[in-house]
Order: C-alpha cells, then sequence, then structure tokens
C-alpha cells in the first residue's frame, strides 16, 4: 500500500501499490491542485469503494509514423506492444538505423498503471526527468515500535513524461507504427511475419513480444505456477492523515492491522479481500475519505519458469520473466536490460545483415538470459517460494 498526500485543507491521500516495477506507498506534496465533488457515500466496506473516480483514462496528443497498410511492408524488428518494455526497446534499437514498427491497438493510450523506482536507478538511465515525485529516504514499518529507515531516494514515475520522452525518441529514430492487434505469428527459416486483426501481414527478421505477461505469443516448456501480487490502490482526497510528507512509506508490517498489499499468493488472494483490508487500515488510522480521484487495481504475476530459450519470438517485459519474483519489481530492470538487448539485435542485423534465424534467436535470448541472471533470477524465486510457504495466522501462503 502507497501513500500520495497533499496537505490540508484539503489534503489528498494516495493508497497506491506495487506495481509491475512497482510503485508503493508514496507521499505527494506536488499533486496539483484539481476541484473535486467533497461528498461522502455509504457503503458496505467503507465511504469510498462505490465512488466513481473524478479522473478518466486518458491519450497522448502525439503525431506518430504511421504505417501504410495497404503497402506491402518489410522491418528489420517488429515490437507487438507499446508499453515502456516495448517502446525502451524500439528506441533503443532504432538508434542504430535498424528499421522498427511497432504493433499496437491503442498507441497513444496512457499507461494503465504507476510505477515507483529507486531514484538513482531513472539517474543511471538518463530519465530522471520522468520522474513527477522523489523521496529523500523511505521507511518501513516493521511492527508497531520500529521503524526501519532507508536513506534511499525513491520516486514516483510520471507515466505521461515517460511515455512522451519514449515516444519522441522512437519517432526521430524513424520508428513506425501501426494501430491493430497482432493475431498470429510466423515463421521460415530466416524471416518472420505477423498477421493482424485488420488483415494485414508485416515481414521482418525478427519478432519481438512486448504485449504483456498474458501473451500467446511466447512459449515454456514447464507448468506456469506463478505466485500473484495484488493489491488496491487510491488517489483520494480526505480530511487528515498521519504521514510524514518527507519520507515514502515502502512497506507497513504493524501488528495493529493488515496491510492490504498481498506480497505473493498462489492462488491469487481475493480482490474484494484487498479492498476490505484497505478500509480496515484506513479506518483504523483516521483517515477518512471525502472523494476519490483515481483508483487501480494491481495484479502482478511472478517468478514460475522462464520462457523457452532460444524460442523464434524474443520478448521483454512482462512475456520475459523479467519481474523479480520475491518483490515484483520490474519497470527500471526492463528499461535497462532494453539497451543490452538492442546491442544484440543491432550486431546481428547491422550493416552485413547476416545473422538471422537460429542464430539470431539464440543470440538475442542468451544475452537478455545469460547463465549468470538465470542463477540470481533462481535465487529470488526460491525466496519467492519461502514466502509461500510461511504460514503467520493468517491465510496460508498470504503475506
Amino acid at each position: 500500500m502507497g501513500t500520495l498526500l497533499r496537505p490540508p485543507p484539503p489534503p489528498m491521500f494516495s493508497i497506491s501499490q506495487r506495481h509491475y516495477s512497482s510503485f508503493t506507498h508514496p507521499l505527494n506534496t506536488q499533486t496539483p491542485p484539481r476541484k473535486v465533488p467533497r461528498r461522502i457515500q455509504s457503503s458496505t466496506f467503507g465511504s469510498f469503494l462505490d465512488l466513481e473516480p473524478v479522473s478518466k483514462p486518458e491519450s497522448l496528443d502525439f503525431d506518430l509514423s504511421c504505417l501504410d497498410p495497404s503497402v506491402r511492408s518489410r522491418f528489420d524488428v517488429i515490437i507487438i506492444g507499446t508499453g515502456p518494455a516495448g517502446l525502451r526497446l524500439a528506441e533503443q534499437v532504432s538508434r542504430y538505423g535498424i528499421q522498427v514498427c511497432c504493433v499496437d491497438p491503442s498507441p497513444l493510450s496512457m499507461f494503465p498503471n504507476n510505477y515507483g523506482v529507486w531514484v538513482d536507478e531513472f539517474e543511471s538511465l538518463g530519465l530522471e526527468d520522468c520522474l513527477d515525485k522523489t523521496w529523500p529516504m523511505t521507511c518501513v514499518h516493521i511492527n508497531d515500535h520500529k521503524t526501519k529507515y532507508l536513506d534511499r531516494a525513491y520516486g514516483r514515475v510520471s507515466r505521461k513524461k515517460l511515455k512522451m520522452k519514449l515516444l519522441e525518441g522512437c519517432v526521430s529514430n524513424g520508428v513506425k507504427f501501426h494501430k491493430a492487434k497482432v493475431w498470429k505469428a510466423e515463421h521460415q527459416e530466416f524471416d518472420s511475419s505477423v498477421v493482424c486483426d485488420d488483415g494485414s501481414e508485416i515481414k521482418a527478421s525478427l519478432i519481438v513480444d512486448a504485449s504483456g505477461f498474458a501473451s500467446t505469443f511466447i512459449e515454456y516448456d514447464k507448468p506456469r505456477n506463478h505466485g500473484y501480487q495484488i493489491a488496491h490502490g487510491i488517489l483520494a482526497e480526505v480530511d487528515s492523515h498521519p504521514y510524514d510528507l518527507d519520507k515514502m512509506v515502502l512497506m507497513d508490517w504493524r501488528d495493529s492491522h493488515l496491510e492490504e498489499t498481498s506480497l505473493v499468493s498462489r492462488p491469487v488472494l481475493s480482490y474484494m479481500e484487498v479492498k476490505r483490508r484497505m478500509v480496515a487500515r484506513l479506518r483504523h488510522l483516521g483517515i477518512r475519505v471525502r472523494s476519490l480521484i483515481e483508483d487501480e487495481k494491481c495484479l502482478i504475476p511472478m517468478g514460475g519458469p522462464l520462457p523457452r530459450i532460444p524460442q523464434s519470438v524474443m520478448a521483454i517485459g512482462g512475456s520475459s520473466g523479467v519481474v523479480h519474483p520475491s518483490t515484483g519489481y520490474m519497470v527500471a530492470r526492463t528499461l535497462a536490460l532494453a539497451p543490452v538487448l538492442a546491442d544484440a539485435i543491432a550486431e546481428c542485423l547491422g550493416s552485413t545483415r547476416m545473422i538471422r534465424g537460429q542464430p539470431l534467436y539464440h543470440r538475442v535470448w542468451n544475452d537478455l538470459w545469460p547463465v549468470e541472471r538465470r542463477c540470481t533470477r533462481e535465487f529470488y524465486s526460491f525466496g519467492m517460494e519461502t514466502l509461500l510457504k510461511l504460514d503467520l495466522q493468517c491465510d496460508k501462503g498470504i503475506l
């Protein structure tokens, strides 16, 4: 759970979750003022779960270079999906002069989830200007009497700034966009193609899946026995709050109430149970929600087997296994791995255009998942499985 606050009157309070990179407990004093209805409604589980969010999903106003589906097209790389992973890889690969096409049904839609990162991670990637709020310190409430302070700055990612920056990089490097849904991918010895729901077919030397965990384009040799992290997040107007606005609360393990974030469970914890816990915790802290600005459901598949290595479709992001098996963090890691994968692709599909087919697939998959990185992931997966086995006198497997 996270908190995003604005000093009264009236304060903005946000409980947000450990999302696909993970946004937890941010406190924000820079939320711009906005007029919201000050109304309280009754609810079975509290005074706010039945409120409709004031903010609605938005799309960006941006001039993309779109593909003409009537023209037979061939590229070096096709990237399925325009989330952070897909756009970052497209931006990095296209820097080498490699022809890239991104395919997505809604390429200008805002990223649906909030992300939180360590500030030094985004600084090392040159993306610090994509943070809309930072906290110089973080803290973890160990119990009702002990709090651990971490001297490491944490930041909340501006979804709009990050997407705009990645889109600008893609467009300036000549990336093409096609607004469609990919139905299937087909492969020959040295070429691949995607068939879209508008009937268009696009060919390339390499297809990269960046469409998320639910993708059907990536193959596995083992059952996908993932654990699941789930949480509910809100941005709301409240009467008052007990938080220190200079510190980001990373986790709250005080015994006097349950934290609504389920770090990992198998099967997934009920979403309604998560909401009930949020209501109970806010009530315990004396926080009264006056109106709802945004809400968000967070569900993160964690752990499980890696995709089969290698295979004809490359992957990055949620479909590639890079979600941290013990924490659910992903976005900073994915953005950092994109240049690594881009280098491998460029070396294979560079000026000589000589390395294609199986040698290409072998190279890119093993650069994304070298042996050392696989071993590290196995260690983290062990940590996740250990958490699942703990019995803390609550629902089995749930923390």
